[in-house]
C-alpha cells in the first residue's frame, strides 16, 4: 500500500490507519436484539473497499460515473463508500425507505449507471429497474434476518466480500477536489434535490469534531440515523473513522431501545435530530431513564419546550447545532447560550443574518429568512443537474437556508419554522412542539406528529389544527378525556382540532416526520379521524 499520501483523502486516510492499525475495532453495527453485532476493523474496511472497488470497475463505472446505494446501515455501506474514494465513482446513498417514483426519480435523475443494494429491498429496485433498463446492477447483498433474494441473475455482494483478496486497482482516484457523493434532500415539500459533495468536505468533518464536538479519545460515539443522511457521516461515522474513535451504529433508528443499547456499548455521545428527540421524549418513563453512560447529545433541532426536560430526565447536557447539506454551521455549546437557541455561527468563518423579503436585515426578535455569507471565497451549492435551483439557492451571494429564524438582542439565533411552513391560527402563529409535548407528556403515545390542513374557515392562511398519534402499547385513546386533560397546559388556540390514529409516524431519512405523508392520508370522514 506503500505511495505518496494525500492528506484528508477518504481512501488514503483509511489506508493509513489499516497500515498503522489494522485490527482496531473501529465501527459496530448493531443489529437489533436477536443478531449479532458486526465489527468492522480498518483491515477489514480496506480489503472489502477493494473488492467492491474492483466490482464497481468490472460493471463498467469509472471516475465521474454515479451509482446508487440502497441499504440500511451495514458494513457493506463502509466498504462502498471507501470503493467509491478508491475509483473516483460517485456514490449516491439512497434512503432505503424510499419507494415507487420516489426511488425511480432518484437513480433517474442521479443518471446513476448502477446500483448496490440489499435483498431486503429487491422488490421496490427491481420494480424502479424494469423502467431503468440501463442502469447495472453490480451487487446485491443479502443480510441475517432477511429472505435472499428469489432471483439469482444479479451479482451476488455476499460472494464478491467472500472472495480472495484483490489489492488496489491501478488507476486510483487521486483528486480532492472532485465528486465523491451526491446527497439527496428529504423531500418534505416535493422531490428531493441531490447535492454534490466534494472529497475535501471529509476533512472538515473531522475538524468539527476536534474543535467544536470536542471529542476525546475515551469516547464511544452513536448513531441510529441512517447514513445516506448527511448527519450520521459528518457527526459519527468520518470523526470515528479518521479520529480512531470507536463508534457503534444501529442498522435502524430505534428509539425504545435507544438507551439499552447505549448502556449495552458504553456509548458516551449520541447524535440525533429534533425530530427524534420528541420520540424519545414520548417513550414511557422508566425509573433507570438517568442511569446511562452519555454525557452529551449532539442536536439538530431540540424542540424548545422539552429541552430542559430532556437533560434533567436522562441526565445529559444538549449541545445544539445548525446545518444543511448544502452549508452554514452554527452551534450552541452546553452551557454557552440560551436554552432554545441553535447558536452563533464559528467567529470568522461565516456570518449568519435574518433578512425581510427585500432582502433587509432583520431586527432582533423579527423573524426572517436564515442566510449565510462566507467570509473567504463565495458560497457554493451545486443540485446535480439543477442550475437555476442552484443559482436560486445562492442569489446575491448568500446562502438562502429557506428556514425562518430570529435572533435575539445578544445575537443568539433561534429556528422558528421552515419557509412556508408555519401553522396559523386565528392570526397567531402555532409551534407544534409545544402541542406535542403536551400530548406526549399523557403518556397515552409514543410517537406524535402535529400539522395543519386548511382551515375550516377558509381564511388564507389559517390553518386547522391536526395531532396524528401512534397510541402507546395497550391504550385506548378517549378523545374527549384528552382534550379536558390539553386544556390543562395548551391555550385554547393551541388545542388540535383533529386527533388522527396511525399506527405509525413516517419519516425522512433524517427522522423527520413526513407530514405531507400524514395529510395525504387524511379525511375528515376516516374511521381513524376523531373531532376534539
Amino acid at each position: 500500500m506503500s505511495r505518496k499520501h494525500v492528506a484528508g483523502l477518504f481512501s488514503d486516510e483509511v489506508m493509513a490507519k489499516c497500515e498503522k492499525m489494522p485490527d482496531f475495532p473501529v465501527v459496530t453495527f448493531e443489529n437489533g436484539e436477536n443478531l449479532k453485532d458486526e465489527v468492522v476493523t480498518y483491515k477489514d474496511l480496506f480489503v472489502n473497499g477493494c473488492k467492491v472497488a474492483k466490482a464497481i470497475q468490472a460493471a463498467g463505472i469509472g471516475k465521474g460515473d454515479r451509482f446508487s446505494l440502497v441499504m440500511r446501515n451495514h458494513p457493506e455501506f463502509l466498504y462502498t463508500m471507501l470503493a467509491a474514494s478508491i475509483t473516483g465513482a460517485v456514490v449516491v446513498p439512497i434512503d432505503p425507505r424510499s419507494k415507487g417514483s420516489k426511488l425511480s426519480y432518484q437513480i433517474r435523475d442521479s443518471n446513476s449507471k448502477g446500483i448496490i443494494y440489499t435483498s431486503e429491498f429487491s422488490d421496490d429496485v427491481e420494480k424502479s429497474l424494469s423502467e431503468l433498463k440501463d442502469v447495472k446492477v453490480i451487487g446485491v447483498s443479502h443480510k441475517e434476518g432477511f429472505s435472499k433474494p428469489a432471483s439469482n441473475h444479479h451479482p451476488s455482494l455476499n460472494e464478491i466480500l467472500a472472495g480472495p483478496e484483490v489489492g488496489l486497482p491501478g488507476d486510483m482516484n487521486r483528486e480532492i477536489n472532485t465528486p465523491f457523493e451526491v446527497i439527496y434532500t428529504s423531500g418534505t415539500t416535493g422531490d428531493p434535490k441531490g447535492v454534490v459533495i466534494k472529497a475535501h468536505r471529509m476533512p472538515q468533518f473531522t475538524m468539527l469534531a476536534q474543535f467544536i464536538w470536542q471529542y476525546a479519545q475515551d469516547e464511544k460515539l452513536y448513531t441510529g440515523l441512517s447514513l445516506t443522511h448527511g448527519n450520521a457521516q459528518s457527526v459519527t461515522l468520518i470523526p470515528s473513522l479518521m479520529l480512531n474513535i470507536p463508534s457503534v451504529i444501529s442498522r435502524k433508528f430505534t428509539k425504545s431501545r435507544l438507551w439499552d443499547v447505549c448502556r449495552k456499548h458504553g456509548c458516551t455521545t449520541f447524535s440525533l435530530l429534533g425530530g427524534m428527540m420528541m420520540g424519545i421524549y414520548s417513550e414511557p418513563k422508566k425509573a433507570d431513564d438517568t442511569d446511562n453512560p452519555v454525557r452529551k447529545v449532539l442536536s439538530a433541532g431540540t424542540p424548545r419546550s422539552i429541552w430542559e426536560d430532556f437533560e434533567k430526565r436522562y441526565n445529559v447536557k444538549i449541545h445544539e447545532w445548525y446545518g444543511a447539506v448544502e452549508g452554514g454551521f452554527a452551534h450552541n455549546a452546553p452551557g454557552t447560550g440560551p436554552v432554545g437557541s441553535f447558536g452563533k455561527p464559528i467567529e470568522g468563518l461565516m456570518d449568519m443574518t435574518i433578512i425581510r423579503d427585500d432582502d433587509s436585515e432583520c431586527a432582533p426578535g423579527e423573524i426572517g429568512e436564515l442566510v449565510v455569507a462566507q467570509k473567504q471565497g463565495k458560497v457554493e451549492v451545486e443540485y446535480l443537474g439543477k442550475k437555476k435551483a442552484s443559482e436560486e439557492k445562492t442569489r446575491g451571494g448568500v446562502l438562502r437556508t429557506g428556514d425562518m429564524c430570529h435572533k435575539d438582542e445578544y445575537g443568539w439565533l433561534f429556528f422558528d419554522f421552515r419557509k412556508g411552513g408555519g401553522l396559523r391560527r386565528q392570526g397567531d402563529f402555532i409551534l407544534p412542539e409545544y402541542v406535542e409535548k403536551a400530548i406526549a407528556d399523557l403518556g397515552y403515545v409514543s410517537d406524535v406528529c402535529v400539522y395543519g390542513i386548511p382551515a375550516e374557515s377558509g381564511s388564507p392562511g389559517e390553518s386547522d389544527i391536526v395531532a396524528a398519534v401512534v397510541p402507546a402499547s395497550g391504550a385506548k385513546l378517549d378523545v374527549k378525556k384528552i382534550s379536558k386533560e390539553l386544556e390543562k397546559t395548551l391555550e385554547k388556540g393551541y388545542i388540535p382540532q383533529f386527533l388522527q390514529i396511525v399506527d405509525e409516524i413516517p419519516k425522512t431519512a433524517s427522522e423527520k416526520n413526513l407530514d405531507r405523508v400524514l395529510r395525504d392520508e387524511f379525511s375528515k370522514e376516516a374511521a381513524n379521524v376523531f373531532r376534539f
